[in-house]
């Protein structure tokens, strides 16, 4: 996973990554958009990450305060997740991810705090949210993907 030591103001960072690869029938409707492919591949992924975020969110609230000792949590790291932008990756292809924003409040990385909750440290449990995200929301965020495409396509 990407690791960002000193991060720039509202950085986001990524602690996990998920690549979906559809197949040769939804790429041959794709091809016959024309100009307005990544148009509406940016719409797709977008509703795609959405997807994501709200599972997310919802394994990291279940995640957050399961301690023996009462909670000090902020709410910063909830507030902190959100959607990147739809970007071109170093392959070419549209990108996005479910991720925190960066810094935290104070000077500290969500990345750093995201990543103890996750994999624990010692005498800290972990309390892993991103991976069984990434596994429950794999299947809806494709479907919201594929209903944003074909509602494009039939709308041209």
């Amino acid at each position: 996973m990407p690791r960002c030591t000193n991060p720039p103001d509202n950085e986001v960072i990524y602690i996990a990554k998920m690549e979906i690869t559809l197949d040769e029938a939804f790429m041959a409707k794709l091809d016959n958009l024309g100009e307005r492919t990544d148009e509406i591949i940016g719409k797709a992924l977008e509703a795609g990450g959405e997807v994501v975020k709200s599972v997310v969110a919802g394994k990291l609230a279940s995640s957050i305060g399961r301690t023996k000792y009462p909670s000090r949590s902020t709410g910063a790291l909830q507030a902190a997740l959100g959607v990147a932008p739809v970007k071109v990756g170093r392959e070419g292809s549209l990108d996005t991810h479910a991720g925190f924003a960066e810094p935290r409040h104070g000077g500290g990385s969500n990345a750093m705090l995201a990543n103890l909750l996750e994999h624990g440290k010692a005498g800290q449990p972990a309390h892993p949210f991103m991976q069984p995200a990434k596994s429950a929301s794999k299947a809806a965020a494709e479907a919201a993907m594929a209903a944003v495409i074909d509602r494009e396509i039939n709308a041209l």
